[in-house]
Order: structure tokens, then sequence, then C-alpha cells
């Protein structure tokens, strides 16, 4: 039983290492087309995440990997359920990456507008769709005792499932909008500043409304209400909140980006931690629920995996901090005439 509880909180850190990594390059890809005015500023904003976005979706990779190795019959159930949207997710992925490595092969308008709009595309439907799926995975999805799914694509777009995709959306424009501000040099600068100080007003709203309508849609709370200790975590996220904001009227860029990434991380375990022990309730009967013990693997590859993973996860995380060290300085105009420059 331990090494289940303790698979399902390092299944939960690597999706919030995921959101917290990937969630600022989505973010960038969102305000492509609105930010970017000229084909350098567009350059630049590609070029802020270009050496680092493709580390960050091995978080995702590690994620899924990790819910099919130690939750099996989750990992069967969850894909099927979410097919769909998961297809949707997998080809947004795969346009948004091409288009990072062809916007640039010919000079042409027209060719750089359709693979900006693949990054756009690319970016966008990622964030809302992870946001829709976890709100629908709180929430609780039409699953009967066999596992079956009763539901399609459209039955994941109730009002809190979209809800939580304009929080995941809305979240990482922020996150995105700051490492921007970071990253960029001159007026770029300058209007990402402002942009950021003007998306953590929404965020911070789009965040407190998530809160409530998770009180009466969802059964989170129980496990909150039960342990009372655990509304601390609610309370430093909104500590997490307020710090974002102070070091951005600071312009203090990496600290604020920084608190940021705590704030979607502890926004992550929000979430796990009110769904514990379940892995994807049953709408239909609590009883057809899975959770971390009914659908875990069996407990000597569960053993194997935790030793393989507290060896590997350190290196690739030492590895992905030494990526983002070397990478650290803001964008100059000798960064975008490098051929590699995207």
């Amino acid at each position: 039983m331990d090494l289940q509880i303790t698979w399902f909180f390092l299944w939960a850190l690597l999706w919030a290492i995921f959101f917290m990594t990937d969630g600022y390059d989505f973010g960038i890809g969102t305000l492509l087309p609105f930010m970017g005015r000229t084909e350098t500023e567009k350059k630049v904003m590609i070029k802020s995440m270009g050496p680092l976005w493709d580390g960050n979706e091995v978080w995702l990779i590690t994620a899924g990997g990790v819910t099919f190795a130690a939750f099996p019959i989750l990992y069967a159930t969850m894909f099927s359920s979410f097919y769909a949207a998961m297809l949707l997710i997998l080809f947004a992925l795969i346009f948004r990456g091409v288009a990072f490595e062809f916007r640039h092969h010919i000079e042409d308008e027209g060719w750089r507008g359709f693979w900006d709009l693949c990054i756009f595309v690319g970016s966008v439907a990622p964030a809302v769709l992870f946001g829709v799926a976890f709100a629908n995975i709180f929430q609780g999805i039409p699953l009967d005792q066999n596992g079956v799914y009763h539901g399609n694509l459209f039955s994941l777009l109730s009002g809190y499932g979209l809800l939580g995709g304009i929080f995941f959306l809305v979240l990482f424009m922020e996150h995105g909008a700051i490492w921007l501000a970071l990253k960029a040099p001159g007026d770029l600068e300058k209007r990402a500043d402002l942009l950021a100080n003007s998306l953590w007003w929404l965020s911070l709203a789009v965040a407190l409304l998530f809160l409530i309508a998770t009180k009466f849609k969802t059964q989170l709370y129980a496990n909150y209400y039960a342990n009372p200790v655990l509304f601390l975590l609610i309370l430093l996220n909104l500590g997490l909140f307020i710090q974002t904001k102070i070091f951005l009227i600071r312009k203090s860029y990496f600290t604020a980006w920084l608190s940021s990434a705590l704030t979607i991380l502890c926004c992550t375990f929000f979430g796990f931690i009110g769904l514990f022990p379940k892995v994807l309730p049953s709408s239909i009967d609590p009883a057809y629920s899975l959770t971390a013990f009914n659908s875990s693997s069996s407990p000597l590859t569960l053993k194997i995996m935790l030793t393989v993973v507290l060896i590997f996860i350190p290196i690739v995380l030492a590895y992905q901090v030494w990526t983002y060290y070397l990478f650290k300085d803001k964008i100059s105009e000798a960064d975008l005439e490098m051929e590699e420059a995207y």
C-alpha cells in the first residue's frame, strides 16, 4: 500500500513538472500572433523557448510512461475514454514541433504565416484540452463497472470542463508572458511585462472561480475537510500568486517566473490531493472508480520502477537545470543570426 501511495504522488509530481515547464512555452505560442508585431519579434519569442521546449515535453512522455507502468488499468481506461482528446493533443504537438523547424526555411510571408498558425493552435489546443481532461477527472466521468466510458469528446465539454480548460490556458499565458519578459529585449520586454501584470489579475480571478466551482461540481474538498491542515496548501497557493505579482512589480522576472511555476505546482497538487486515493472517479457509481490501489501494477513492478526513478529522475532534473542555466541570458541580435536560431 505504501508503494501505491508513493507512486500516486510521483505520478502527480511528474504531471506538475510537465505543466511547470511546458506550460510557459504553451503560453508563448498562444501569445505569438498578438505579441509578435514584426518578424524579428516573432523570432525572439520562438527563440526564447526554442532550445528548451522539446526537453520540456520529455516530462509528458515520462508522466504517460509512469501511468502505463505504475497504473496500467488507469492507462488503458483513461486513454480509451479520452481517445479523441488525446489524438487532438498529439496532432497539435506534432504540428507545433514541425512548425518550429520549418517556418524559417522559406522567406515567404504565407509560408511563415501558416507555420505560425500551427504554433498558435498547437499551443492553445493542448493547454485547453489538458485542462478539460483533468477537470473531468476531478469531476468524475461516466465509467461503468467494466471500466467502459459512456460518453464522447463532447461529453467532456461541460461547463466545469471548459472552465478547467480556460484556467489552464490563462495560467500558462501568464507563465509564458513572464518568461518572455525575462528573455526578450527592448520594447517586447516592456509589452510582455505589461501583459504579465494584466494577466495576473485574470488568472487570479479564474483560479478563484475554479476553486468555487470545484466545491459544487466535485468531491475534491472531502479530503480537505477530513484533514483541515491541507487547507494550508490553498493558502500557500494564494501566497505564491501574490508573490508572483510582487516580483513582477519589482521587475524581478526570474523570481516571478519561479513563483509562477510553484503556483502551477500547487494548483496541480491541489487537485491530486483532493482526488486521492482515486485516480479516475466514476460519476455513475463511486464503487466503479479506479483508485491507486485497484489499478496499480504488482508490488515487484512498483519496487523495480521506484529504484529506476530514484536514480534517473534526479539526473534528468540536473540536466534540465543546467540547460536552463546555459540559456539564461536575454535574446540578442547575435542569437537571432545563428543558423539554429529558429
